[in-house]
């Protein structure tokens, strides 16, 4: 059961405190580096980074409501030939932390001497949106998390944002909480492990109890998913048939961005990227007279379907696929409402458990018996 401890913010500075926090953290000896966002220099936006120097955490911009990238990405190529050899302290929001979870499943990344801190999430802007929202002075973290306290959402967070049931971190070590409290005045930091309780005994936080958490989260996924809902309505009817299908992936050019940005397709060499899809000249040009017309590039339909299929089960919706197509290609939404329709079929959430075993890799006799199968 997750304990909480208070951390003061004086005078509403609630970024100052949680910089202060990670300080701490750095110059306790608890973590030996931390990963977090930093600003980029005249770029209103962020980029994560290792920190080793405590004064460099003065800059630290874990609250901006932007994420450049699903952070798993960059832990599994952390980690994943080989584990921390220090102890890194990883500040995660929620999608991030639920993909590394799968990830570790797949043994694509190591937990050893990690401290997992999560973050409560408001949600982010896209990369574009958010550089011209914090040019303008529009998109200030204080202006975002008192909407998201006062129970509103901004309508340009992206989408997946908007539709996301899991505002709170699972399985972490450390979870900064923003829900259920005045953030102004104190914000709550829970400890779900012993590594958790440690930090809190050895920077002598003052235990509480989070009376009104449970009731504000509760309140928040409640109208997160009946919005979800309703995007799903929507997004079934614009998918429905191989035409519609065919039109919402009609601008694809097989960039394959997508496939880079998601944190769970992880193959070293995809199929897609081998020569089995380079032909010759006459063979493009027979499929073009056999047709009429040939559809250039070619494939774009069958990619993200077979993609779909290999990772719906562990997609964390994220979003970051949709992000990263350059035609605004909708991937999110239909991989979400798949991935939805899945994972419910299987009984499973990614990232909820280390120990929740990944349906595709399991065998169970009495799985799937209303499809005949």
């Amino acid at each position: 059961m997750e304990k909480y401890a208070t951390l003061p913010v004086v005078a509403g500075r609630l970024p100052e405190a949680i910089r202060d926090f990670l300080r701490r953290l750095l110059q306790s000896r608890l973590v030996e580096a931390l990963f977090v966002l930093l600003p980029l220099p005249a770029e209103n936006s962020a980029a994560p980074a290792i920190v080793s120097h405590p004064e460099l955490l003065q800059i630290a911009s874990p609250l901006d409501p932007v994420m450049p990238v699903n952070s798993a990405k960059l832990i599994s190529a952390i980690t994943r030939l080989a584990s921390s050899p220090q102890k890194l302290g990883v500040v995660l929001r929620p999608c991030e932390l639920r993909a590394l979870i799968e990830l570790v499943k797949l043994k694509q990344a190591s937990l050893t001497n990690l401290l997992l801190i999560g973050v409560d999430c408001p949600g982010t802007y896209s990369v574009s949106d958010y550089g011209k929202l914090a040019q303008e002075a529009a998109a200030s973290v204080k202006e975002l998390l008192d909407k998201f306290q006062n129970g509103g959402e901004d309508p340009l967070l992206r989408r997946a944002c908007q539709v996301c049931e899991h505002p709170v971190p699972m399985n972490s070590d450390l979870t900064i909480g923003l829900i259920g409290v005045d953030f102004n005045q104190n914000v709550l930091i829970g400890s779900n492990t012993e590594a958790g309780e440690k930090v809190i005994k050895e920077l002598q936080l003052p235990m509480t109890e989070a009376r009104d958490r449970e009731t504000a989260i509760a309140k928040l996924v409640s109208r997160r998913a009946n919005r979800r809902e309703q995007f799903f309505q929507e997004i079934q009817s614009q998918v429905r048939g191989l035409d519609n299908l065919r039109a919402t992936f009609a601008r694809c050019v097989n960039c394959h961005n997508c496939k880079t940005a998601c944190p769970l397709c992880y193959c070293q060499e995809c199929f897609f990227d081998s020569s089995a899809f380079e032909f010759e000249a006459p063979k493009y040009l027979n499929w073009a007279q056999r047709r009429g017309a040939l559809r250039m590039p070619t494939d774009t339909l069958l990619f993200h379907l077979t993609r779909m299929n290999h990772m719906a089960t562990s997609c964390v919706g994220c979003g970051m696929c949709t992000e990263a197509c350059p035609n605004n290609v909708p991937v999110f939404n239909l991989f979400r409402l798949v991935g939805d329709q899945l994972q419910k079929t299987f009984g499973y959430l990614p990232g909820r458990s280390l120990e929740d075993e990944l349906p595709l890799a399991t065998f169970k006799e009495e799985e799937l018996t209303e499809v005949g199968i």
